[in-house]
């Protein structure tokens, strides 16, 4: 009878959100795993300096300060209203009960695919323990499908995941020498193939536990963020293209990862290669014509580039942050994030082999 009864509020529930949701919502849930880039709070309450829960953070955000490493939306916030969500989706390390069947975000700023990855920096949830998180998550989910546990995998292979990491395998990792040893145990292609064995796990992972329409981005032009552009030569307008360049190997790599999922290494599945090098890299080349006058300055920071400290609390960033590619040494603007949303969401510019709305329709 409880359990009846369970299922029956779920139900209530289910068809509350679907009513309270835009009609054009096109999936019923979301699932978001990475790093800072898409973080929405996950970092708060954790012993780490990977966190922006202060002020400016948030500052032309609807709900003020949250935890997002931005002044507004993430990339993946523009892109679940481009989905039809109404609200945001919830961060995973404060949400429980019904609500997780419409989508959570694992991300954890400093996050990588290996584990030691951002321990620079302090406690983190690496990509392994967000698999593990969404597998808790998904255990959870079954309380709600008691009378048919495989409804489930059906439900989840409606849904869209979002993955993207290895900035910071890079960032706080590999090009780190100082902290860690991996630029002396492994070249830059070992690198790169070490990082795309582990990834394939995690994604088979994640697949093996319900994902079926899953977006996987590449790693941006770090070399050219104003963190890199403050620390390179002392040239503050030159990009690091050795890091760049070692970008490209994994990229290019996780892209033929990609297709071999799609060619029966996964059956069912459907993976879109994100290009975010490519996205990232017109609006650092063709900035003005997108309205950004600034593009190698963070809108918040210290030193030069604005980019050799970041942004600290309750620090005056910059008037107009629509001119502004950077918010802070690290991470793009909200302008910057809605603009990569809608470029990837409807056409096939920067997507592979289809874009992100016809991945939801399929």
């Amino acid at each position: 009878m409880r359990s009846v009864l369970l299922v029956c509020l779920v139900l209530m529930w289910l068809s509350h959100r679907a009513s309270a949701q835009p009609q054009g919502v096109q999936v019923p849930c979301f699932f978001i795993f990475g790093d800072s880039l898409v973080d929405n709070g996950n970092n708060n309450r954790i012993a780490t300096l990977a966190r922006a829960n202060y002020r400016p953070y948030g500052i032309d955000f609807p709900q003020g300060t949250t935890g997002r490493f931005t002044n507004g939306r993430t990339y993946v916030d523009a892109l679940a209203e481009l989905l039809g969500f109404r609200g945001f989706i919830p961060p995973f390390a404060r949400t429980r009960g019904p609500a997780i069947l419409r989508g959570l975000n694992y991300a954890s700023g400093a996050a990588g695919i290996r584990d030691e990855t951002g321990n620079n920096l302090g406690d983190h949830a690496s990509m392994n323990q967000q698999v593990s998180n969404f597998g808790n998550t998904v255990q959870e989910m079954r309380r709600y499908f008691r009378r048919d546990p495989n409804s489930v995998n059906s439900y989840l292979s409606k849904c869209i995941f979002y993955s993207g990491m290895a900035s910071n395998d890079y960032l706080n990792n590999y090009f780190m020498p100082d902290f860690y040893t991996t630029s002396s145990d492994f070249t830059t292609k070992a690198f790169a193939a070490a990082l795309l064995k582990d990834y394939t796990r995690q994604l088979t992972q994640l697949y093996t536990l319900g994902a079926r329409k899953v977006i996987v981005t590449a790693v941006g032009p770090i070399g050219c963020i104003p963190y890199e552009l403050a620390r390179y030569n002392g040239n503050s307008s030159r990009c690091n293209e050795k890091i760049n360049n070692a970008i490209s190997m994994f990229n290019s790599g996780l892209l033929k990862m990609v297709q071999g999922f799609n060619n029966g290494q996964l059956p069912g599945a459907k993976f879109v290669y994100l290009d975010s090098y490519k996205s990232s890299n017109d609006l650092y080349l063709n900035g003005s014509s997108y309205g950004f006058e600034v593009i190698d300055k963070g809108c918040c920071g210290v030193g030069r580039n604005n980019g050799q400290i970041t942004c600290l609390p309750l620090q005056q960033p910059c008037q107009d942050r629509r001119k502004y590619l950077f918010w802070d040494a690290f991470h793009p603007t909200e302008q910057a994030n809605i603009l990569l949303a809608k470029s990837t969401f409807t056409t096939q510019a920067y997507t592979y082999p289809i874009n992100i709305q016809q991945l939801a329709m399929s």
